[in-house]
Order: C-alpha cells, then sequence, then structure tokens
C-alpha cells in the first residue's frame, strides 16, 4: 500500500526520502570502499594560517602509543577556547538573523516571511546534516575528494566512559582545539553557504523544493569541495621533512595543488553564487519582472542585516585562523578595511554612473568586501586588503549591473553577481597579494621544518585559477543535478496565483505586517 505521505506532492515525506536516498547512497559509497572507519583526522588547506584546521586525533581515538611515549598531551589553550566558541557564535548571527533581514529587505513585502523561514529552515536542516555526517565527509580522511564516515553522529568526539574530549589541530604544533568547537565552527560555514543561494530564487519557489535541494546540494556540492580545499592531516603529523610529500598526499586535492583560501572564497561564495545562478536559470524570471516593481520593501532592514553581517563576519574571517593570535588580528584588520573600502568605491562608481550613491549600494558594497576579503583574510597584507576592497565594489558593481543585464537571468538578489563574482575576485586576488614582496604573509612551504615562503605571482595565480575553475564547473553540475531532483519530486515553482498572492499567505499562511 502506498504511504499517504509520499502520495501528496510537496508533502514533508519526499524530504524524507531525499534523505533517506542521500543516507542509503552514502553508506553504499562507505561499504564499496572498504572504509572501516578509521579515527578523524578534520584539516585545513596549506597557508600561514589558510583555513580549517586538522585533527589531531585523541587518546581514546587513535591506536595506542608506544610505551616509552607517555608524555603528557597538550591541552588546548583556554583563551583560544573561548575565541572559537564566541567566532562560532558570531557566524551563526551571519544568518540568523542578518542574512535572513538583509535578504528579506530586499523582496517584496508579500515574501518577507517566505525568506526568513526558508532561511531559518535551511539553516537548522543543515545543521542537524552536518551532525549527522556532514562533518564527518569533510573532515575525516578518505581520498583527494570526501572523507570517510568515522564520524558519523559525531562518533568519537566525547568518551563518556572516560570523559575525555578529541582534539582539533590548529595552524601550530601541539596547540591542539577541542574537536566539538572546530566541529560547532564548520557547520556554521556549511549552514550559511546553503542559505546564501536562496537569495537568487526567492519569491518563487516552493519551499519544500528548497529543503529537498538543500539536502542534496550540501551533500553532493558543499561537502566534496569543502574537503578538498580544506582537509589536510594537520601540522603534527609533519614529523620528518623526508616524508612531506607522503603526507600531504592525504590531504584534498586543492590543498595538494597549494590554493589558499583561507575562510572560504571558493567553498562557501563560488559555490553557493554559482549554484544561485543554476537555481534561477531553472526556476525563470519572476512573474511581472520588468512590468511590475520589484523594489525592496524595507531598506531598513537590509541595511540593519549588512551591519550585523559586518560584525559577525570577524567571527567567521578571523576565527579561521583557529588561535587568538597574529593571524587572527590580520585576518581581523583585513577583514575590518576591506570591506570600508568596498563600501566606499561602491558607493562612488554607483555616483558616477548614476548620478546619486544609496544605501543600498553601500550594504552591497559592505557584502561586496566581506565576500572577496573571505579567501584572503589571513592571506595577504594590509596593501592587499586595500587592493582587494576597493577592487571588489567596483566588479560586483558591474556584476550586478552590467553582466547581469549581459546574462539575463532573474538572480533575484544578486547572489551570482555579488558572491560568485566577488568569491572569484578575492581567490585570485589572492594568488597576488600573499606574495612576500607585495606585503603578504606567504605559506608554510614545509610543515616539518616550519619554512615559509611565496610563490611566484604568476604560479600562485595559474593555482588560485584552476581552483576556482573545478569549484565553478563542480557546483554547476551538482547545483542542476539537485534542482532538477527537487524538480521531479514536487516542481520548483509555486502555481502563478500563489506568487501573485505573495508566499507570506500561499505558503505559510502569515503576513509580516498588519
Amino acid at each position: 500500500m502506498k504511504s499517504r505521505l509520499l502520495a501528496r506532492p510537496g508533502f514533508p515525506g519526499r524530504l524524507f526520502l531525499a534523505v533517506l536516498l542521500t543516507a542509503a547512497a552514502l553508506t553504499g559509497a562507505s561499504l564499496a570502499r572498504g572504509d572501516t572507519l578509521p579515527a578523524a583526522t578534520p584539516a585545513a588547506p596549506e597557508a600561514a594560517a589558510a583555513s580549517a584546521p586538522a585533527a589531531a586525533t585523541t587518546p581514546a581515538a587513535t591506536p595506542a602509543a608506544a610505551p616509552a611515549a607517555q608524555a603528557t598531551p597538550p591541552t588546548p589553550n583556554k583563551g583560544d577556547t573561548a575565541w572559537m566558541l564566541t567566532s562560532t557564535a558570531l557566524v551563526l548571527l551571519m544568518s540568523v538573523p542578518a542574512l535572513a533581514l538583509f535578504y528579506g529587505g530586499l523582496v517584496r513585502q508579500k515574501n518577507m516571511l517566505s525568506v526568513l523561514i526558508q532561511v531559518f529552515g535551511v539553516f537548522s536542516l543543515i545543521t542537524v546534516l552536518w551532525a549527522v555526517y556532514g562533518y564527518s565527509l569533510a573532515f575525516t580522511e578518505g581520498n583527494s575528494i570526501i572523507g570517510g564516515f568515522s564520524r558519523l553522529f559525531l562518533n568519537g568526539t566525547f568518551n563518556a566512559a572516560t570523559g575525555e574530549y578529541s582534539m582539533a589541530a590548529t595552524f601550530s604544533k601541539n596547540t591542539p582545539l577541542y574537536e566539538l568547537v572546530f566541529v560547532a565552527f564548520q557547520s556554521t560555514f556549511a549552514a550559511i553557504t546553503v542559505c546564501l543561494i536562496l537569495g537568487a530564487i526567492v519569491e518563487r519557489v516552493k519551499f519544500s523544493a528548497v529543503l529537498i535541494f538543500a539536502v542534496i546540494w550540501f551533500t553532493i556540492s558543499y561537502l566534496p569541495i569543502a574537503h578538498m580545499v580544506w582537509f589536510w592531516p594537520g601540522p603534527d603529523e609533519f614529523t620528518d621533512p623526508a616524508t612531506v610529500d607522503a603526507v600531504t598526499a592525504r590531504g584534498g586535492l586543492l590543498w595538494q595543488w597549494g590554493a589558499l583560501d583561507f575562510a572560504g572564497g571558493t567553498v562557501v561564495h563560488i559555490n553557493a553564487g554559482v549554484a544561485g545562478l543554476v537555481g534561477a536559470i531553472m526556476l525563470g524570471k519572476r512573474v511581472g519582472l520588468g512590468r511590475e516593481s520589484m523594489a525592496p520593501h524595507s531598506l531598513t532592514m537590509t541595511m540593519i542585516g549588512a551591519s550585523l553581517l559586518w560584525f559577525g563576519w570577524f567571527g567567521f574571517n578571523a576565527g579561521s585562523a583557529y588561535e587568538a593570535n597574529g593571524s587572527a588580528a590580520l585576518a581581523f584588520m583585513n577583514t575590518y578595511l576591506a570591506t570600508a573600502c568596498a563600501v566606499l568605491s561602491w558607493l562612488f562608481g554607483e555616483w558616477v554612473m548614476k548620478g546619486k550613491p544609496s544605501l543600498l549600494g553601500a550594504a552591497s558594497g559592505a557584502v561586496a568586501g566581506l565576500v572577496a576579503i573571505t579567501p584572503a583574510a589571513g592571506n595577504v597584507g594590509i596593501p592587499g586588503a586595500f587592493a582587494i576592497g576597493i577592487t571588489a565594489g567596483l566588479v560586483c558593481l558591474w556584476g550586478v549591473t552590467g553582466l547581469k543585464k549581459r546574462i539575463k537571468v532573474d538572480d533575484s538578489l544578486d547572489v551570482f553577481g555579488v558572491h560568485a563574482v566577488g568569491g572569484i575576485t578575492g581567490a585570485l586576488l589572492t594568488g597576488i597579494f600573499n606574495s612576500q614582496s607585495l606585503g603578504g604573509p606567504g605559506f608554510v612551504e614545509n610543515w616539518a621544518t616550519g619554512k615559509v615562503t611565496s610563490n611566484p605571482i604568476l604560479t600562485q595565480l595559474l593555482i588560485q585559477a584552476k581552483a576556482v575553475g573545478l569549484t565553478v564547473v563542480w557546483t554547476a553540475v551538482a547545483a542542476f543535478i539537485a534542482f532538477k531532483i527537487a524538480d521531479l519530486l514536487v516542481g520548483l515553482r509555486v502555481p502563478e496565483e500563489e506568487e501573485r498572492e505573495g508566499l507570506d499567505t500561499s505558503s505559510h499562511g502569515e503576513r509580516a505586517y498588519s
């Protein structure tokens, strides 16, 4: 007898089915390759402090060491722990409520609540999936594309029998971090990335389709990209200069290439921006676009959201140093400065183009600067922050005006024009301004010896371009698959009459304002 849950189009049962199919596929893949559930080793990319850290496994999770090695293992620094817990809360603030308010203010009044619930619901959904299997696939050792299953349901992060907590590594030897702190911090990154995509498809997409898409895209795009860019064995694994190449080969593909992404230019912004463009193409334009007013209903809300995003982004970027140290300070200042530069360059560019500077332009410039400095935050010096901020404001202004007119896609809230274009700009400029000759910090060439250097600018720029290209292609294909499956299961768009009425009442039975 057919289940009543699955018999009704658009019912949450179809989302449940999508989750079950995803879990079955993941389990099958694990069994097919003989995954033996090894101890987890979450990790990060290569740079003086270049992204998410590696895990230093705990005594409970690691095979017993030789009897001679009886030294007391290092314990996390309380200052580092406090900073990372604070950073995690700051990044959560970026989604709920900052991104929700930023996006909500930009839509028409009749769709305000639909945006808020989409962000709220997707953020919660991805947080749960991250704890179930996402963290394990992104940050444990598997192959160069995807991780393993040793941390399913966060298995092994806490030993109830002994009271021991597993450890994750930072970018300094013998300087661990509680793995659960690392899990929580990275969870907020995964969740906001999927939420960013929503801005491209608002005001006409079904809520059920959003949830189904989120499950699939998170699994087949975010997790592999995060693993390829940010997974590495960690600094404590590099003990002998003679084995550096062998240890490096255990990292993610783009990390092995030497791609620099401090806090998510590729993983978060390019990944989400391109997926948003694919979604906007597949859904088609909003009813009445070009004939009816689509003006933002509350730029006040948008300004509040942008301001909270700027505030929370200090946790996003400076937190990605994983220690309360000089790298965090550099990332903090670069984030602060580049954003201000982008606000000004966007405003003056808009002033020249349109004759008037606007609040929407200032808010958009702030987000553009934040996006572009993300991959560069701890990977460039102060001169790089000036250059990246000024460039991002102007390039993203073109992205949401000239480029948008050329491609003729209804990317509702300019996710592609700001996040993809800004992310690509920042990723490429990181390859230039990481150079020590331009005031950059360089990167750690040999983790066994701690030698810091920088590549010739053209060499690093080409590495960055390869990473950008792979990310663009991967997420475009993954987004098409995810949206197509959602379309086949429940359909992507609401009926035209519901779209005209507004999704607040037609999809959720509520009104934002009386």
